[in-house]
Order: structure tokens, then C-alpha cells, then sequence
């Protein structure tokens, strides 16, 4: 990254710790290289793995201090580099800019390739549009790219109220699946109205006893939790396919799954304008809503953190770069 002589506002790290590592400071701005765009935040989304990466956790092994957190972005080209053909200064973009590299979302301006950015969806604001790229490209490359989602299909998606799930209901439901949600009570009516055409209260009934002859899961918890991995392999279709996002496949849980006669993977979601595009066009079609339960000014993110880690959010959190 080559810096200017400016300086912007951003929240940085030196060390992994709680919350309270992420202090506001000024830090050189960045310019573009080549192929690069410098683009101005107005708002950035906060995701689970900015909490465990500051913790030492998630994408903590990649990283190197002083770190600027963050991946998701929506805002406005400022600059763009030598050979840039695809955007010009004014543009207004979204994006997951070098995930799972340092992306530096947590400050005023960012750069990253051209081709890591999409024009941002244009019947939602900056706000909304920053709370989706790290969740949807998720439940796009996972549905679409990696399970292959057909119509009539049945899906199921733990924590389908979360960032990522909300998301993959409205997929799944586009690519024509027949859906199944797990999440609290509360959550049922407003899942329900995204698409999904059962539920489950996971606080009272244990999915596997409720969800049967299902070819895809999305399981977005994880066997550290209650084992939820392997008690979705239960519910598959032989040949039925877990993805397993938190954590990943075992031993244990590719042993369980080969006994069981299903297949799991592993997945990390990756930068990608083209799916961006897609997804901006479902958005302004009015297909894909996008949930945001609070914004927090950029200053506050140990705040945004302080709440996101304390479970339960309803879509994402947000921080705004911008007055």
C-alpha cells in the first residue's frame, strides 16, 4: 500500500485484546497503486469475524499491527489508479475489499482493486449497502457457487436471523429452495416474510427433530456450539451436502459425515465484484431486503463490538463514517 501526505480518521489495533484495543486515531490515507481505487467511506459494516479477529481469533494469523479492521464498505470513488476502466471518481460503490487480508474498512478511505468493488445498489443508502457485502457474497458463494442450489430443493440455515443468514433465506427462496430457519420465536414472523417457509425455535426444539430429507444445510454456528454441525448432519438426504462456515470440518465431523453417507465442506467467502452486481440487482428489484438493527459512529466501534459479541443481533451493525 503506498500512503499520501494526508491524513484521515480511522480505528486501529496494536495488539489483540477486548474491545477496548480499538482506539480512533489519524493515520496516513492511503493512495491507489495501479488498477486500484481510493474510495471514501460513508459507512462500514461490522461482522463476527472483526470481533474474533481483534481477539486473536478468525483472520488474526494474516494480520499485522498496526491493523485497520473491517471488510465491508459502501461510499464513493475518490482517485482511481493507472489502467482503472471500469469506475471513475464519483462512482458510489460497495464492496469486501482483500478479505481475508487486511481490508481497513475502519477509517475514512480505503483502496483496493477496481474489479474487488461493484456500483452500489441504488435504492438503498450508503448504510444499508455496507451491511452487505461480507454477509451476502457469504450466502451467494455458498448456495450458488458451492452447494448449487435447485429449485424444489430443501434448505436448511441455522441462525437464520444473523448477518449472513437473513441473507441466505432470501437466496435460497430466489433460487426457488424450500427453506427452513432456525432462530428464536421472536424472529419467526419477520423470517417468514423473507422467504423461509418453516421455522424452528431453536431455544425449545432441537432441529434435527424437526428439519428431515434435506439436501443442503447452511450451518452458520458451528460444532463449538452445542454440537450443531454434526446434529445437522441428521437431517440430510443421503448425499445431502453440510457446509459448515464457523469452524470448518474436523476429523470427527468428516468421520460422522462419511458414516452417515453425506458429503461436508469447509468455506471462506473471497472478494467478488461480478456477484456484488448480482446482488445489487435482486436488491434494487426489490427481491432482497437488508437488515440493520443499529449504527454506531466510526469512533464507537469498540461499542459496535461490545454489542455484536453479545449475540443476537438482527441482520448487522454499522459504523458511519460520515457526518
Amino acid at each position: 500500500m503506498r500512503v499520501s501526505g494526508h491524513t484521515m480518521h480511522a480505528v486501529t489495533i496494536k495488539e489483540f485484546g477486548g474491545p477496548e484495543v480499538l482506539t480512533p486515531e489519524d493515520v496516513a490515507r492511503p493512495e491507489p497503486l495501479p488498477t486500484e481505487v481510493l474510495v471514501r467511506v460513508h459507512a462500514a459494516g461490522v461482522n463476527p469475524v472483526d470481533w474474533k479477529t481483534r481477539a486473536g481469533q478468525g483472520m488474526a494469523g494474516l494480520q499485522t499491527f498496526p491493523l485497520i479492521l473491517g471488510w465491508d464498505v459502501s461510499g464513493v470513488v475518490e482517485q482511481v489508479g493507472f489502467g482503472v476502466t471500469t469506475l471513475q471518481p464519483g462512482d458510489e460503490v460497495y464492496g469486501m475489499p482483500w478479505f481475508p487480508r487486511a481490508g481497513g474498512a475502519y477509517a475514512e478511505y480505503v483502496t483496493a482493486p477496481a474489479r474487488q468493488w461493484a456500483r452500489k445498489p441504488a435504492t438503498v443508502d450508503h448504510v444499508h449497502a455496507a451491511a452487505v457485502p461480507l454477509a451476502a457474497l457469504t450466502a451467494w458463494q455458498i448456495l450458488v457457487d458451492t452447494a448449487h442450489v435447485q429449485a424444489g430443493q430443501r434448505v436448511l440455515i441455522t441462525a437464520a436471523a444473523g448477518g449472513v443468514g437473513h441473507f441466505a433465506v432470501q437466496f435460497a427462496r430466489h433460487l426457488g429452495a424450500h427453506v427452513i430457519a432456525t432462530a428464536s420465536a421472536a424472529r419467526h414472523p419477520w423470517l417468514k416474510d423473507l422467504g423461509a417457509d418453516e421455522t424452528v425455535d431453536y431455544t425449545t426444539t432441537p432441529f434435527e427433530e424437526a428439519a428431515a430429507g434435506v439436501d443442503v444445510v447452511v450451518d452458520l454456528v458451528g460444532d463449538a456450539y452445542g454440537r450443531t454441525s454434526t446434529r445437522a448432519l441428521q437431517t440430510l438426504s443421503p448425499g445431502g451436502l453440510l457446509i459448515a462456515v464457523p469452524g470448518g470440518v474436523s476429523p470427527e465431523l468428516a468421520a460422522a459425515a462419511d458414516a452417515a453417507g453425506v458429503r461436508t465442506t469447509g468455506f471462506l467467502v473471497e472478494p467478488d465484484g461480478p456477484a456484488l452486481t448480482s446482488i445489487a440487482d435482486l436488491i434494487d428489484a426489490g427481491e432482497v431486503s437488508v437488515e440493520v438493527e443499529k449504527t454506531f459512529p466510526l469512533a464507537e466501534a469498540a461499542e459496535a463490538h461490545i454489542h455484536g459479541e453479545a449475540g443476537h443481533t438482527r441482520g448487522k451493525l454499522v459504523l458511519t463514517a460520515t457526518d
